[in-house]
């Protein structure tokens, strides 16, 4: 039965099993950002938090349109297991150097399953993860520019306090890219 099960699936079982290693890395960031938040927010950072917790709303849609999309074609979707998530941070610069490790990570990896897609010239979960792309040519605009932030303000004085007031004015137009 299995087998007849693999007939109908329209995408192949290594592109299956690379958007569930998405699916998990999604998760994992969802996760990881709540995680952020919350320092954010223990250590008076309230915009901040407040971006954080956005940014793990948005993962957790990301997650979530992959498992229906493997869904739609046929595979099995697996719901992920989230661990090893980092809860603490030596400093506020570290939280968004962190953050924008785990976005350029992410777009390492959509590169690689789009690389898979141009393979098997699937040209269907390409179009797919187009999408996908654009998008975190935004997440990881975003993140450079929050780090940036660190060294146009310092954090000197009432450099944080602008800081955490700066993230939340952070925005990427298609034009900029």
């Amino acid at each position: 039965m299995k087998d007849l099960l693999r007939v109908k699936s329209l995408i192949s079982t290594e592109l299956e099993t690379l958007l569930n290693s998405q699916i998990k890395k999604e998760a994992h960031s969802s996760a990881q950002y709540l995680a952020m938040s919350s320092w954010c927010d223990q250590n008076g950072f309230e915009n901040s938090a407040d971006y954080f917790f956005a940014q793990a709303s948005e993962e957790r849609e990301h997650q979530l349109k992959l498992f229906k999309y493997v869904l739609d074609m046929g595979g099995q979707a697996l719901s992920p297991e989230v661990s090893s998530l980092k809860h603490e941070f030596e400093s506020f610069r570290e939280v968004f150097e962190f953050a924008l490790e785990t976005e350029i990570a992410i777009t390492q990896s959509f590169k690689k399953i789009a690389s898979t897609c141009h393979k098997e010239q699937d040209f269907v979960t390409m179009e797919f993860l187009n999408w996908f792309l654009k998008e975190q040519r935004e997440e990881e605009y975003k993140a450079r520019r929050a780090v940036e932030l660190f060294d146009v303000i310092g954090e000197e004085g009432t450099g944080r306090w602008e800081i955490d007031k700066a993230v939340t004015k952070i925005s990427y137009t298609s034009e900029q890219g």
